[in-house]
């Protein structure tokens, strides 16, 4: 399946009172595998940006001003996307401003061009109910290394964003997935083994490995000041009729 992670930075927080994208980052997995194969744009939004939202994503006019326009690169990243599933951290916002930047250019709906999108705010909250679900507080969760994040920046968040992904999807059967990505093969169905049918081996130790153990243990009960847990657990209860 190949999976694309996309964010956008934008001048502010509303396209329909005329807010544009400035940035708009792509991380492209394939069966789960990060593949390189990203896209990254800056885009001159032909307006002034907001002194709020440059502060976030530190994306000043002077430096978008030579920047392509969103026309410009419509078709190549329209291309890009199509047959994809897109994956987008609360997927309204960016889709909201993705959706008026299309119209501006006489294409379809941004759904209507992709295969389908998943929005990992709302994969989080039905995780995690009550918490909180930003991408920050993701990362911190999860345990993904989100330290170089000191601004906002759309192909930096879209490559925490897989990460995050990988983790709140990785369930019970991720070791037999890993298994077979590792293979390069199809995970197949497993069948219920009963263990209760199987005797288990237990091999007699040597006068050896007896004495190593017992050495093992008395070195045990010198270090922690007393006898350890394995010979508490061997000694027989004394029962209080």
């Amino acid at each position: 399946m190949r999976q694309i992670f996309l964010d956008t930075e934008t001048t502010g927080l509303s396209p329909e009172s005329g807010d544009r994208i400035v940035e708009i980052g792509c991380i492209e997995m394939l069966n789960r595998r990060i593949t390189g194969e990203n896209k990254h744009f800056y885009l001159n939004p032909e307006r002034k940006g907001n002194e709020e939202a440059i502060r976030i994503h530190g994306l000043t006019d002077e430096f978008l001003a030579d920047k392509p326009v969103f026309a410009a690169i419509a078709d190549e990243l329209m291309d890009y996307l199509a047959g994809a599933e897109v994956i987008i951290h609360n997927a309204s916002f960016d889709v909201g401003f993705l959706n008026a930047e299309l119209r501006r250019v006489g294409r379809p709906k941004f759904p209507e061009q992709v295969l389908a999108i998943t929005d990992t705010l709302l994969m989080a909250r039905e995780m995690f109910p009550g918490k909180s679900n930003s991408l920050d507080a993701l990362c911190k969760r999860l345990e993904v290394d989100n330290t170089s994040r000191t601004l906002h920046g759309a192909l930096l968040d879209a490559g925490l964003l897989a990460e995050v992904y990988i983790r709140l999807t990785r369930g019970q059967g991720s070791l037999v997935i890993e298994a077979a990505e590792e293979g390069g093969g199809q995970v197949q169905d497993l069948q219920a083994v009963d263990l209760t049918t199987y005797m288990l081996p237990v091999p007699a130790l040597s006068e050896v490995e007896l004495a190593a153990h017992e050495q093992a243990l008395a070195d045990l009960d010198k270090a922690c000041g007393g006898k350890t847990l394995w010979r508490q657990l061997a000694e027989p209860k004394n029962l209080v009729a």
